[in-house]
C-alpha cells in the first residue's frame, strides 16, 4: 500500500469518525425515538467503502500514466450513484415506516463523503 493510500484511509477514517459523531448527535436530538431500517453505522461504512475503492482506483489509474482521471472519476461517480440506489432498493419497496428521513440520512452522509472525495482526489491529481 503507497502513502497516498495510507494518508487517504487515515484521513477518511477521522473523518468519517466526525461526521458519524455528528450525524448521530444530531439525529438522536431531533427524532429521539424514531427507529431506521438501515442504520447510520451502515450508511457510513457504504460510503467510505466506495470512496476509498474510488480512490484506490484513481491512484492504481494515475500510477500506470493514465491522463483521463476526471473522466474516471465521473464515470465511478455514476456508478456510486447506481450502488447507491441499490443500497436504498428495500427503502423503495417498503420495508420502511420512515422513508423520507432514512433517504434524507443517506443523502445527507452521500453529499458528505462526495465533497471530501472531490477535495482529497483533487489535492492528490494536482500533487501529481
Amino acid at each position: 500500500m503507497n502513502k497516498e493510500i495510507k494518508g487517504f484511509t487515515i484521513k477518511l477514517i477521522i473523518f468519517g469518525i466526525i461526521a458519524f459523531g455528528i450525524h448521530c448527535l444530531v439525529f438522536h436530538i431531533l427524532f429521539p425515538e424514531m427507529l431506521l431500517f438501515i442504520p447510520i453505522w451502515t450508511i457510513y461504512l457504504f460510503n467510505s467503502v466506495l470512496v476509498l475503492t474510488i480512490f484506490c482506483y484513481l491512484n492504481y489509474k494515475v500510477g500506470k500514466g493514465s491522463a483521463k482521471a476526471y473522466s474516471i472519476f465521473l464515470v465511478l461517480t455514476l456508478v456510486k450513484m447506481a450502488l447507491s440506489l441499490v443500497f436504498l432498493l428495500p427503502l423503495f419497496v417498503g420495508k420502511s415506516d420512515n422513508v423520507v428521513p432514512e433517504v434524507i440520512n443517506f443523502f445527507i452522509s452521500y453529499f458528505i463523503f462526495l465533497i471530501f472525495e472531490m477535495i482529497s482526489l483533487n489535492n492528490f491529481l494536482k500533487n501529481d
